[in-house]
């Protein structure tokens, strides 16, 4: 008979997952943790949320660490890479997925709303990718969670969310490149309309937006989780530089 320990495809690996206390993020560092990583999570504003998903994980026999950290902060990303190997020993699978949405009308986007959206989606992640790759070595693993709206985008007011979603999918492929000959791959997961406390199924902006997909509905976010644990895992040692759809249909 097959022990656990053997079915568990990340048994002996530790994984960083960014903005894991809540929702997309929540899920992955579950799954992760249920595939035998250890896992590290971060947070910002949501301690009790964080505590929530490191006490499931260790009821069920895993092991957690939440992290505060902002995204946008350089320092804070790469104080957390550094706890997070302190702890465990290893770094082995980051999952950037920490992010901010401002959607409004281009009038009214101040330099401000500018600012904070590059800080957390594109340089907080770049600096992450930058300090985690420091410790991996042979078989790591960095899965990018951008959107499907860096290729389609059929509403209004989301330029801001749109550029950076954009700049990860561009970063994902040159970075790619440059992790390539260390056997590390990187890639860009683009997840279409998701039941999240950010974008709820239940809310005014999913009525239309369900309309876009052809399955017609929200994904959940443990859809999300399994596509990235595949990432994570061996059978996905030569899928690298490339954005992978998980959208229901909504860009096709």
């Amino acid at each position: 008979m097959t022990s656990n320990i053997l079915m568990k495809k990340l048994a002996g690996k530790v994984a960083l997952v960014t903005g894991g206390s809540r929702s997309i993020g929540a899920a992955i560092t579950k799954r992760l943790a249920a595939d035998g990583a250890a896992v590290a999570l971060t947070y910002n504003a949501s301690p009790g949320k964080a505590e929530e998903v490191v006490r499931a994980i260790e009821e069920t026999g895993g092991k957690a660490l939440a992290i505060r950290a902002d995204a946008g902060d350089a320092i804070a990303v790469k104080g957390a890479v550094a706890e997070t190997v302190k702890a465990f020993g290893r770094l082995d699978i980051l999952v950037n997925n920490a992010g901010a949405m401002i959607i409004k009308p281009l009038e009214a986007i101040s330099l401000d709303d500018f600012d904070r959206m590059i800080e957390i989606n594109v340089k907080g992640l770049f600096v992450t990718t930058q300090a985690a790759a420091r410790h991996m070595g042979e078989g790591g693993r960095i899965i990018n969670i951008g959107s499907i709206n860096s290729d389609y985008v059929p509403y209004s007011g989301g330029v801001l969310y749109v550029l950076t979603k954009a700049a990860v999918a561009g970063m994902t492929k040159a970075l790619a490149r440059d992790l390539g000959p260390r056997g590390i791959t990187i890639n860009n997961v683009q997840p279409g309309p998701t039941d999240t406390d950010m974008n709820p199924a239940s809310g005014e902006f999913a009525k239309s937006t369900r309309e876009y997909t052809a399955l017609k509905r929200y994904a959940h976010v443990e859809e999300i989780a399994d596509f990235v644990a595949y990432l994570a895992g061996p059978s996905a040692s030569f899928i690298t530089g490339t954005g992978l759809h998980i959208d229901g249909g909504y860009a096709a």
